[in-house]
Formats: C-alpha cells, structure tokens, sequence
C-alpha cells in the first residue's frame, strides 16, 4: 500500500477482520434454511434451476409490486456491478466515449463503467447531498475532455437522489442516464432511467450476490433480460452485445424469502438508525448522513466528523474492540486502478472522503452497542 493511497494517515481500507474486533462492523442476517426451504422443495419439483425459471419470475413480479406496480419493471442480475454494465450496454452508446461518474463512489462502479466500453470521466459531487447533482451535471459538460455519451449518478450508500431531475437531464441533452442505486433498496424509485440495485448479503435485501435493474419501460426491462443472457431473445442467434448475468432459481429463493420478511428486515434497521440518530442528534462535531433513521434507511450507517476527525474515530473504536470502515477508501480517484483517466475538481469528494466512517449496523444490533459507539465518538469529537 503506497502512501497516496492512505494520504498519509490511518489506512482507507481499514477492516474489521482482525480477531480483536468484537463488534464487526456488518454482519448479514440471510433467511435461514427453514425459511428457504420451501421455496427448495419447488426447485425440485419443476427441476428448474436456471435461464427465467418460475421462481425468478415471481422474484422479479414481487419486487416489481413493492416498487410500485404497474408500469413497473424488475430484472433481477447476477450482481449489481454486472447490472450497470448491462444496464450501459443496452442504451448502445459509442465505446471509448466518456461516462461521467462521480468521484465519491464505490469501486465498482467506475469498473462497471470500463466493463461496458466506456471510459470513466471523474468528477465532484455536492458537499450536502454527497451525490452529484443534475444541474451540476449539464455544467459540468462544458468542460468535458470529449464526448460525454452516459452518466452513473450514484445513490450515497442509499440517499434519496433526484430522480426526477435525473430524468430530465437525459431529455435536456439525450444523454444516457443509469443510476448505481446499489445501496438504496429503500430510497429508489421506478422512473424511465434505469436504477440498478445491489441484493449482496450486506444490503437492505441480501441474497448472498445478487442485484435487480428497476424501470418503468418494458422494452428496456426485455433489453436487460436479452442482454443478460447472451443476446438470446426467442432464438438462439445472439444479435447484440451481451454477458451472462443470469440469476439462479437458487437465488430467487433466498430473494423470494427475504422479501417474505421484508416488514421484519425494515423494523430491524429502523431501530438501528434511529438509535443512532437519537444518540447523535445533540453532538455538533459529527452527525450521521443527513436525513438517516429521519426519511430513509439502509444497512450501512454513515456518520461524518468534523475537522478531519474519522481517523481518531476509527481509532477510538478500535480501542474498544469494535469495528469501523471507511466504506469507499477515498473515493473512486485515489484506487490506482483509475488513477489514469480524466477528472475534473474533486475537492468536495476529497472532503467527505477524509471526514467520513461507517459504524457497526446490522439487524440485531443491540442499542446498548450503539451507545458504546456513540460514546466512543463523543470521546474525540466532544
């Protein structure tokens, strides 16, 4: 690990692994095998296990209702990394042109982004929102090192984002829009630009790996399934550019159970959030993402310090044996994996990268745990 890499402080990929963590900072709660299990029994029965079974069809039919209904379209991926490349992939836009991307993002996006063709061009977020804005988008474009033909926005470990200014901005400029919604179970919305969103063990709705492109177009959600499983659509020839992103009627299983106890899971992490927030809502110096355990909810819990302090946070909480994580290192431009491609300012992302920390949030999280978090960050915040 070079020293651009942890900027010259305690590492970006700080872990919990080590064996003197006694509270980790995630830990998955799946559908146990009872609650599997008869969703098992059909797999056997029809001895069906993969290529559109019937438990993929309900899975997908399922999450289409909760989303909405109607003109709403669910088309379950491999994993959310493959969907966005899919989801790019299916707007057919020219290889080698530019995919705005924002700079405060996971990994995976900006190697999705490169899967589909494309050449991520890095760019700023806003401080408030920790998300890059349509507006600033449509500005931005005026200083493009070349041509812009697609932009990933990205829902901030789950925030709420414009989706309909986002709309809009493709309109305005005929743009490709798809949005890396991997952590927004509960914030995304079904609108006519694709949403993709993560079903990893660690998300709102875990499979183990798994993920679901949300639209309201039918033809782009055929698109998907065509471009999902090798360009086949009621033939064998492959006619356009494709992956095999398939889920599993394995996968569905665990999918279909999960959402059996989806008020349960929501519960679960509204308890989580609100004690966070009801334990920090006093403490001037750090405050958790803004309008968490307040208007939304995801599986990860973010808090941000000021002054620079998420490093001494860290290391309080080590001290007491519980985890931390600084979920996307230091944003997409310090991984030397794109250290190589354009970018414009990246000031604000820089910012959040080094104010930010992800605390311990899973579902049976005692709250008498979290108030030992919150202490520990009362210790060198205060």
């Amino acid at each position: 690990m070079t020293s651009n890499e942890t900027r010259g402080s305690e590492s970006y990929w700080q872990s919990d692994v080590s064996g003197e963590i006694a509270v980790p900072v995630a830990r998955p709660r799946l559908p146990t095998a009872d609650e599997i299990a008869p969703y098992l029994q059909r797999i056997d029965e029809s001895r069906w296990y993969s290529n559109n079974g019937p438990l993929v069809q309900e899975f997908e039919e399922r999450l289409a209702s909760h989303f909405g209904g109607g003109r709403t379209r669910a088309a379950t991926v491999a994993n959310a990394t493959i969907g966005l490349t899919v989801a790019l992939l299916a707007h057919e836009v020219p290889r080698e042109s530019l995919c705005m991307v924002p700079a405060w993002t996971f990994a995976a996006t900006g190697h999705a982004i490169e899967l589909a063709g494309l050449t991520p061009w890095i760019v700023d977020v806003d401080l408030t929102s920790w998300a890059l804005e349509p507006e600033a988008a449509l500005e931005l474009l005026d200083h493009a090192p070349g041509k812009v033909s697609a932009v990933v926005p990205v829902s901030p470990f789950g925030a709420p984002i414009d989706y309909q200014g986002w709309e809009s901005f493709r309109s305005r400029t005929g743009i490709a829009v798809v949005i890396d919604a991997a952590a927004a179970f509960d914030t995304v919305r079904a609108t006519s630009v694709p949403a993709v969103v993560s079903l990893h063990a660690t998300k709102f709705i875990g499979v183990g790996e798994g993920g679901l492109i949300l639209t309201s177009e039918a033809e782009f959600a055929q698109e998907i399934q065509k471009r999902s499983n090798f360009g086949f659509w009621y033939s064998r020839e492959s006619k356009v550019q494709s992956l095999n992103a398939k889920v599993s009627e394995y996968t569905a299983a665990v999918g279909l159970a999960a959402l059996d106890s989806l008020a349960k899971i929501r519960s679960d992490f509204e308890r989580v959030a609100r004690t966070y927030h009801s334990s920090l809502s006093q403490q001037k110096n750090t405050q958790l993402q803004p309008g968490l355990g307040e208007h939304w909810l995801a599986s990860t819990v973010v808090a941000r310090t000021a002054e620079k302090q998420a490093d001494a946070v860290g290391r309080a909480l080590t001290a007491r044996r519980i985890g931390s994580r600084r979920w996307w290192g230091g944003g997409l431009h310090r991984h030397r994996a794109f250290a190589h491609l354009p970018r414009h300012e990246t000031g604000h992302s820089d910012e959040l990268a080094d104010s930010t920390i992800g605390l311990p949030c899973w579902r049976d999280l005692p709250n008498e745990t979290i108030a030992d978090v919150c202490a520990a960050i009362r210790s060198v915040c205060d």
